[in-house]
């Protein structure tokens, strides 16, 4: 009879880095590490994974000091600590978050994301690091799912957190918090606590504490575990409708300049189905643009209103950047000069 292997939080992380292929050979990351127990957890389980060569890589640690909580200082000495234990590299950064968040007229959660970001991509060029490891668990992307719900952001907002996205990484995106919280008390890591988690404040946490325990309790026990099959549909459906998008693309493209415009036949994006023409639109955008940000659903309904009506010279700009237009059986998306 064949043995199974035991399952634990260090062997189902290894088992989605391979599966996504998060971590390969000779890769150099930054992690980000807070110090919480997602992000102890995941330098814990990475420093074990490196140390035993299961996979023959090499990381440093970085850790923003947001100047918001008076323990902020001490959490910065804890990850410090666990580094010169373990003789991993660490750098630290301090920012004050508040007075970027009022300079910048945004809120202290959107300041904070900034500042991470930039720090880690900042450090990432210093120590020649081709990727960077984020710490978001499935609980993260459940909640981030709702969020989007609520922002009615549709199917797309279905996906939630991608396990890999550009250089930015996260290897414990398959697994709870109850079980990274397991596993620090396992193996005695002692995580700084962020109180204001537990401060109603803010979205995330009203559905963190509130939202996401009433469901559980009165509903669906196994509330997590079922949205994150809904996110896995959606996700292969949207790819299965992108590669349809990009095929239909390629069939209707007349003329392509990334750098001004790009020309496709009217008579054959008219003759497609609602939401293909709906991606095509994005995907165009996306094309000319390097992203679709600021292109709404009014927008696209605008433009398929557009070439649905065929008459010539007629324009629309639905941003500073772009100009939709019809004239000679073509709809052209160009930059504004």
């Amino acid at each position: 009879m064949a043995i199974r292997e035991k399952k634990n939080l260090l062997s189902d992380v290894l088992k989605t880095i391979k599966k996504y292929n998060l971590i390969e050979t000779n890769d150099k990351l930054v992690l980000g590490v807070s110090g919480g127990p997602d992000s102890l957890s995941m330098l814990d389980i990475l420093y074990k994974i490196k140390e035993t060569k299961k996979i023959n890589f090499n990381f440093v640690v970085a850790h923003l000091n947001h100047q918001i909580r008076k323990e902020a200082k001490e959490d910065e000495e804890f990850v410090k600590k666990y580094c010169e234990k373990n003789n991993i590299e660490f750098f630290s950064k301090s920012i004050d978050v508040c007075k970027l968040a009022n300079n910048n007229k945004i809120s202290t959660e959107e300041a904070g994301r900034n500042a991470r970001y930039q720090f880690f991509e900042e450090l990432a060029k210093k120590v020649n690091a081709n990727k960077i490891a984020i710490a978001h668990n499935k609980n993260d992307k459940i909640e981030t799912i709702i969020m989007n719900e609520l922002r009615g952001c549709g199917i797309t907002g279905l996906r939630g957190i991608e396990p890999v996205r550009d250089k930015y990484i996260r290897p414990l995106i398959e697994s709870e918090r109850k079980e990274i919280e397991k596993y620090c008390k396992e193996n005695n890591l002692n995580p700084r606590i962020d109180k204001t988690n537990f401060e109603n404040i803010y979205t995330r946490n009203k559905i963190r504490n509130i939202v996401i325990p009433y469901i559980e309790k009165e509903f669906n026990p196994n509330f997590i575990k079922t949205m994150d099959r809904l996110s896995d549909l959606v996700k292969e459906q949207e790819e299965y409708i992108q590669k349809q998008v990009e095929k239909t693309y390629e069939e209707i493209l007349i003329e392509e300049d990334k750098n001004n415009f790009i020309i496709l036949d009217l008579k054959k994006f008219n003759k497609q189905e609602k939401v293909i023409k709906s991606n095509i639109i994005i995907y165009t955008v996306t094309r000319l643009f390097d992203t679709a940000k600021g292109i709404e659903k009014v927008h696209i309904e605008d433009i398929i209103k557009l070439c649905n009506n065929n008459i010539g010279n007629k324009f629309l700009t639905p941003n500073k950047n772009l100009k939709v237009f019809v004239k000679n059986a073509k709809v052209t998306f160009s930059r504004q000069i």
